[in-house]
């Protein structure tokens, strides 16, 4: 398995050796990408994370050899040659296909055909030279087989199935349909769908688009679409009968029959099914992937720090929520305003002067309004009172799984005095101040950046997702001193039942530095070792507690900032800007060596002494903040227009650029050069500069490109530049 690893990741068998010696040591996947890069050679998280998956399915897979070795054992049917080939498979797959001719089947007509005592008449049909089938089945005519015919056709059946069961066979069929095999796709019903687009589709399976399968897979479940495989029989064929029908063979004609019946009723129907769910699941990792890269972009959009904001949750008969809340997001009013419907004059001018009065009264400087039903409405009468709003701007807040967390017993518990409505507004305006530490109180599945996200394989989906989570939460690094529980139970080593224990132990005793969380309860040693490193405590005795430095590496950052010329509390003026450059004057490896420690920890260290807690986010694009309106009406092809990329998926990106209907730029329209996925040019958060295409108010729906072409007009025809790109 290590040789496996180290082979297919590309590492030497002492790095892939060392992170499965990590992983079984019970280690978190952030905790070795940070604090153990010289015991594995600095490998990332991501790929930990992917070895970690493998290395699930390589162990999964010696399992199930191991299973299969004692069946056949038992079965007494063992030899040197199974045992070669159980050594020798490398998937599920081939292992599957080695024990299916030894697998319990149902009655099957190969089964009955043996009962009947019809196995020799289909050996000698496999093995004679001379002879004449007919005349050979009439020594088997007896109370079961009242006939030559009945006994031809019984053994034929013994002979489709051992085709049917043979693994190199089966192995070179699969690679046949996997290469030659075509989706096809015709319509289940004559009225218009969403799906009318498949109808009349036909693709080869291997260069099927995951979003593709997905579609096509949800039509046929919903009744709308009827799905076939197609392989071309006539090289199918030659292949199973130059394994079993010999040219010398008496019986060539009954053979071939049960070759091409083999096919057809028993290998294609299953290969097919192979097929589909083999694509089925590429298409499920590969959406999988996507919406976790989304999410992790999503996450990790820089926050709106040190502004007081007031967040509206749009709404039409019940009136839009409002609520401000301070720099570190603690709820400083609340209200509802009625402005979204036209005519209501006065209920609008009360509304305005509500907004007016809690700008005025906290000193509001950007307004978040969520995306969903009234935002245009809302977005428009905002912007017609910002200039009554001195300094203040507002920005478009996804608002999904805002309700979710409306109501959750968490937001019942952080928010008890406040009705549920009310909450929704609160999460929209801490979304905008701090994405990360809201989003983390919500599903991820819930936050919809995905594609098909509920066709998806939710297990798989679901520990991809809080992979991505965990992820982001530790490269950011989390406050333990206001953390909520929810923050601090993404953690790594940490958990929901000690993240409780933590907030408990905090409201008591209060934290002041790094050292303390030792005394929270069921926290040990081992969980204080996975933690620390992640969790801040700014302002305390030990200036290193605000910084990314484990409290193992404390005595070597002493020792740097000593060798140096520095002390400890230098750091408190927000970092060491001269430090790398005074350890490059002293020798980096030098004092590596003094203080016993690795190069890429000491790398480490001297970048954290130069900006202490640095937050890898403030080097992201600004979100956008606006202080007027458009509608769809206003758009017209040629257009140059600034917006912010909201998803990402298979075939291109859904950018909003302020007109509450996102525009889409199809992956063909995104760069001159080819793109094989839109996620090589942008990521969710980018801000990024469109021309409109095309634009569809009845249908609203609008083409964006991000490529001009020489006469300074957007680019038309890409979809053919892409096709030919290949």
């Amino acid at each position: 398995m290590i040789s496996k690893l180290a082979g297919e990741f590309g590492l030497e068998l002492w790095q892939a050796k060392a992170v499965v010696e990590l992983l079984d040591s019970g280690n978190t996947i952030p905790f070795i990408a940070r604090y153990r890069k010289e015991a594995h050679g600095s490998i990332d998280d991501q790929t930990l994370r992917s070895m970690a998956e493998r290395l699930e399915y390589l162990r999964g897979l010696e399992k199930r050899r191991e299973e299969i070795r004692k069946s056949l054992t038992d079965l007494g049917v063992i030899n040197e040659d199974l045992e070669r080939a159980l050594a020798g498979a490398g998937s599920l797959a081939e292992l599957e296909d080695i024990y299916r001719p030894f697998r319990p089947k149902r009655r099957t007509r190969a089964a009955i055909a043996r009962e009947r005592g019809l196995e020799p008449l289909a050996s000698w049909m496999l093995l004679a030279k001379s002879g004449s089938a007919p005349a050979e089945a009439e020594k088997y005519i007896g109370k079961d087989v009242p006939d030559a015919e009945s006994a031809i056709a019984g053994a034929k059946d013994i002979i489709a199935e051992m085709i049917s069961d043979d693994p190199a066979l089966r192995g070179r069929l699969r690679e046949l349909t996997a290469r030659e095999g075509v989706i096809c796709v015709r319509g289940a019903k004559d009225e218009d769908s969403v799906y009318s687009m498949y109808y009349d589709f036909t693709e080869p399976a291997r260069t099927l688009a995951p979003h593709r399968v997905l579609a096509i897979n949800r039509g046929e479940r919903e009744g709308y679409l009827k799905v076939t495989l197609s392989v071309p029989e006539e090289k199918a064929q030659p292949v199973i009968k130059r394994a079993f029908v010999h040219p010398a063979a008496a019986a060539r004609e009954e053979l071939s029959a049960a070759c091409e019946d083999a096919w057809d009723r028993l290998i294609f129907p299953s290969l097919e099914r192979e097929l589909r769910s083999e694509l089925t699941d590429r298409a499920n990792k590969g959406a999988t992937e996507v919406f976790a890269r989304n999410l992790k972009q999503l996450l990790m959009q820089p926050p709106v720090r040190g502004r007081v904001i007031l967040g509206v949750d749009p709404g039409y008969r019940t009136g839009c929520k409002l609520a401000v809340v301070d720099e570190s997001g603690r709820v400083l009013e609340t209200g509802v305003g009625y402005f979204t419907i036209p005519g209501q004059e006065a209920r609008r001018a009360e509304a305005a002067e509500l907004i007016k009065g809690m700008a005025a009264r906290h000193g509001v400087t950007v307004i978040a309004i969520g995306n969903g039903t009234a935002s245009r409405e809302s977005e428009e009468f905002i912007a017609s009172i910002l200039p009554e709003l001195p300094g203040a701007a507002y920005a478009i807040v996804s608002e999904a799984g805002a309700s979710v967390y409306s109501a959750s017993p968490l937001a019942a518990q952080e928010l008890p005095e406040l009705d549920l409505t009310l909450r929704s507004a609160v999460s929209i305006a801490r979304r905008l101040q701090d994405p990360l530490a809201e989003l983390v109180k919500i599903e991820p599945r819930a936050i919809g950046v995905g594609q098909y996200q509920h066709d998806l394989k939710q297990n798989e989906l679901a520990a991809a997702l809080d992979g991505v989570v965990e992820q982001c939460v530790n490269d950011v690094g989390v406050d333990a001193v206001t953390a909520s529980a929810q923050l601090l139970s993404r953690v790594a080593g940490i958990g929901p039942a000690l993240a409780r224990n933590i907030v408990a132990y905090r409201e008591e005793n209060g934290i002041s530095s790094r050292a303390a969380l030792k005394k929270v309860p069921k926290l040990g040693p081992r969980a204080f070792e996975q933690c620390a490193g992640f969790l801040r405590v700014p302002g305390g005795r030990e200036p290193l507690d605000a910084t990314a430095v484990h409290p193992e590496s404390y005595a070597a950052a002493r020792g740097i900032l000593s060798r140096l010329g520095f002390r400890p509390e230098d750091l408190r003026r927000g970092g060491i800007p001269e430090i790398e450059d005074r350890a490059r004057e002293y020798g980096r490896e030098r004092l590596a060596r003094e203080l016993g420690v690795g190069l890429p920890t000491l790398a480490d260290i001297l970048s954290e002494l130069k900006k202490p807690g640095r937050d890898p986010r403030d080097e992201l694009p600004r979100p956008e903040l606006r202080r007027d309106v458009m509608d769809i009406k206003d758009l017209k092809p040629g257009m140059e227009l600034m917006g912010t990329v909201r998803n990402v998926i298979d075939f291109g990106a859904f950018v909003d650029i302020g007109v509450h209907q996102d525009g889409l730029v199809h992956i063909s329209r995104m760069s001159e050069r080819f793109v094989r996925h839109p996620s090589e040019v942008v990521k969710v958060g980018d801000v990024v500069k469109v021309w409109v295409v095309e634009c569809d108010p009845a249908r609203k729906r609008i083409s964006l490109t991000m490529v001009r072409d020489r006469e300074d007009r957007p680019k038309g025809g890409g979809a053919r530049r892409q096709a030919g790109g290949k």
